[in-house]
């Protein structure tokens, strides 16, 4: 299955360099596409080689270059700007209420890294816990204030315990 890139703006968002998302128009690319974390050139004929196709309807590509391999998400850019303003507005929904972040295993906290009243972003590494020799990392699963930690480095956490609670 290819990608028809002569038609359509992309979204390209590379998984393995800066994780940013860059527009590439094809009817406007005059073949110098785009660089990416200022040394990987991509352009639409990369592109144009053929997807990996995903069920959540981004295409996946692989471009090796020099024997390493980068990947990267590519969609409609009408499509990605609809995904991120749907993105952006039920996180702004969320945010109103507080959330508690509970334990989803048992295992010992190995550390936390928030205190309260600080401020955390989506994805921010909040605390660690060892389960089965492996070190399992709690994340924010939104942005918000840390109002509350319930735990201790050292402490034993069964599932379902409170663990951190967001404002």
């Amino acid at each position: 299955m290819a990608l028809n890139v002569a038609r359509r703006r992309m979204r390209v968002t590379d998984l393995d360099l800066d994780g940013v998302a860059y527009d590439i128009d094809p009817e406007g690319d005059t073949g110098e596409g785009v660089t990416m974390a200022g040394s990987l050139h991509v352009s639409v004929e990369d592109l144009a080689d053929g997807p990996q196709p995903g069920s959540d309807g981004l295409d996946r590509f692989e471009v090796v270059v020099d024997g390493w391999r980068f990947r990267f998400e590519v969609e409609a850019a009408d499509r990605a700007r609809l995904r991120e303003r749907a993105r952006t507005s039920a996180a702004a929904q969320t945010t109103a209420t507080p959330q508690t972040i509970r334990a989803q295993l048992p295992g010992r906290v190995v550390s936390a890294v928030v205190v309260p009243g600080e401020v955390v972003k989506l994805g921010q590494r909040l605390l660690a816990i060892e389960a089965m020799k492996m070190e399992n990392d709690v994340r924010a699963p939104r942005d918000g204030t840390v109002e509350s930690v319930s735990i201790q480095t050292g402490d034993r956490v069964e599932s379902g315990d409170e663990l951190v609670r967001l404002v």
